[in-house]
């Protein structure tokens, strides 16, 4: 069953080797082309992400540098990669090949000049976090004590994602940061995030909150890392799908779907160790839904989410 991966850091491993890995198959990446073939990956979102430790003038240079991988190694040396820069091109890519959309975890890069976000957006970019777990100019992330909500620049930030049909990514936001985004932005989603009620983490989202994302249409794809699943010990695949049930129970069925953060997480859960592994996923999902949910979860729910 083809599946819609809303998150990998692949291109912040290709950065930090120079461009020294081969994306078709390094062992190093999780979510090589060889792998995301084997696991029936149909689109993978493709995660810019700038370390805290670079410079604030080396920014925006670190993520044009990753843009430079994708589009030098990801796609230039893949042709079965396809880059989709626009959603109507989500439901044309042919068998046999692999969507890829660009994404930005965290604004850190374009410091407070939206020509930069401008600039990210016309290069491919479709998704945007403002966040990652810190404080910065847009908002608090999820581990930032202060908790502080948006601040006037990010709200423009949600307004300029609103304006060009780009995602409102919401995973690493802190909770009263969550909350300012889903009252303006108009594609709100949460691309890598499991349920606080069943592990108490505050990268995972409350069942207020997943009941408010549901209610705006938006979807919540939950994330295949052991700390976010269960609050410790390994983790199986079974602990994962409780996650899904429980986000079922709150009534988002048509409103889940998957989002891996492969290449970006030091544990695994057993059985899912890298993309190839993924189909383990769906085959155990099909033990517990029908075939149609399970198209839900993995593909369609997120295809029809998109903006029209």
């Amino acid at each position: 069953m083809n599946v819609i991966d809303l998150h990998c850091d692949a291109l912040l491993k290709l950065w930090e080797t120079k461009g020294k890995l081969r994306y078709a198959d390094a062992q190093e990446l999780s979510t090589n082309k060889k792998r995301l073939q084997k696991g029936k990956v149909k689109v993978q979102f493709y995660a810019i992400f700038v370390e805290p430790f670079i410079p604030s003038d080396q920014k925006f240079q670190a993520a044009l540098d990753q843009i430079h991988y994708f589009y030098n190694e990801v796609l230039g040396k893949n042709s079965e990669i396809k880059h989709v820069k626009e959603w109507s091109d989500l439901p044309q890519i042919k068998d046999g090949e692999i969507g890829a959309v660009l994404t930005l975890e965290g604004v850190e890069a374009i410091g407070d000049d939206l020509t930069k976000l401008n600039i990210l957006y016309h290069l491919g970019v479709r998704l945007i976090g403002l966040t990652w777990n810190h404080a910065n100019l847009a908002a608090d992330g999820a581990q930032e004590p202060r908790g502080g909500g948006l601040t006037l620049f990010g709200k423009e930030i949600v307004r300029f994602n609103n304006q060009h049909k780009i995602l409102t990514d919401v995973s690493h936001l802190c909770d009263q940061a969550f909350w300012d985004v889903m009252q303006i932005a108009k594609y709100p989603l949460a691309s890598h995030s499991n349920s606080r009620a069943l592990c108490d983490h505050p990268r995972n989202l409350t069942d207020e909150m997943a009941k408010e994302m549901f209610r705006k249409g938006g979807v919540i794809h939950v994330v295949y890392n052991p700390p976010f699943t269960k609050s410790e010990g390994s983790s199986s695949i079974s602990d994962l799908i409780k996650h899904i049930d429980h986000f079922c129970a709150l009534g988002g069925v048509k409103q889940i779907g998957l989002g891996s953060d492969f290449d970006g997480i030091a544990s695994h859960i057993v059985d899912l160790e890298d993309a190839s592994k993924t189909q383990n996923l769906i085959n155990e999902l099909l033990k517990h839904y029908s075939e149609e949910e399970v198209k839900g979860f993995a593909h369609r729910n997120f295809l029809n989410y998109l903006p029209k």
